[in-house]
């Protein structure tokens, strides 16, 4: 599996031009595309990265990447990074890792957004995997409430376990918040439900990703499988 993570990576690469302006992803198949931007910036490739984590700066730091933040530039060229589900709208879920309200800030700020995964990502409906939503610790038994109600509204509902780090404490985003992973299942309307859980006060971010992905890169054991959406975003 780890195999098909690279060969998805490496074919993002390939779009990568000189000049370009890039937003980093997290998690283990895009740690494997920062690599390999590395081993092309060692070769005279020039580009800047914004990472979305601190797990991604320090690994693009360690392979010797440039890097910028969304201050300095107005705009990113292209984003790459993996995803937990990928639905044939190439709408997401993300944030399996814990870096969903930097990823979401970065793609936003991206004139493209290429993702890249094992062929077992793809999915006709998302919500297999649990949807991983950012709240604020204060209040949060109230946000709680808010999201299984916006969950019910949207015909969707099941376990809402709050994440925790290897001690035993709540996990902590890089931006100081708590993550709650919602059991749901099959999701039948995405979209409606991202614009619910966006109206939760206590919500800081949800890992829906609607309208962002332009480009899907799946890898199998039977190859590279190529999956474009318009370029127009919802």
């Amino acid at each position: 599996m780890d195999d098909l993570k690279r060969q998805a990576a490496a074919r993002a690469v390939e779009q990568v031009r000189d000049g370009m302006k890039l937003g980093l992803g997290t998690g283990s198949t895009a740690k494997h595309f920062v690599e390999l931007l590395g081993e092309r910036v060692r070769t005279g490739l020039s580009v800047v990265g914004v990472p979305t984590s601190e797990a991604t700066r320090a690994d693009a730091e360690r392979c010797g990447v440039p890097l910028t933040t969304l201050d300095a530039v107005d705009r990113l060229d292209l984003t790459v990074d993996g995803a937990d589900e990928i639905d044939p709208q190439l709408a997401l879920i993300k944030g399996g890792g814990g870096a969903l309200l930097r990823e979401k800030i970065v793609a936003a700020a991206s004139d493209r957004m290429i993702v890249i995964a094992d062929e077992t990502k793809w999915v006709e409906a998302l919500g297999r995997f649990p949807l991983p939503i950012e709240v604020i610790p204060f209040g949060l038994g109230a946000t709680r409430r808010a999201i299984a109600a916006a969950c019910a509204e949207n015909g969707v509902s099941g376990e809402m376990v709050m994440r925790k780090a290897g001690n035993g404490h709540a996990f902590v985003t890089d931006g100081g918040h708590w993550i709650i992973d919602a059991h749901l299942g099959r999701i039948p309307d995405a979209p409606r439900l991202a614009l619910s859980l966006n109206a939760i006060p206590g919500v800081v971010e949800h890992g829906l990703f609607i309208g962002l992905a332009s480009t899907a890169v799946l890898a199998g054991p039977r190859g590279i499988r190529i999956v474009e959406r318009p370029s127009r975003r919802d």
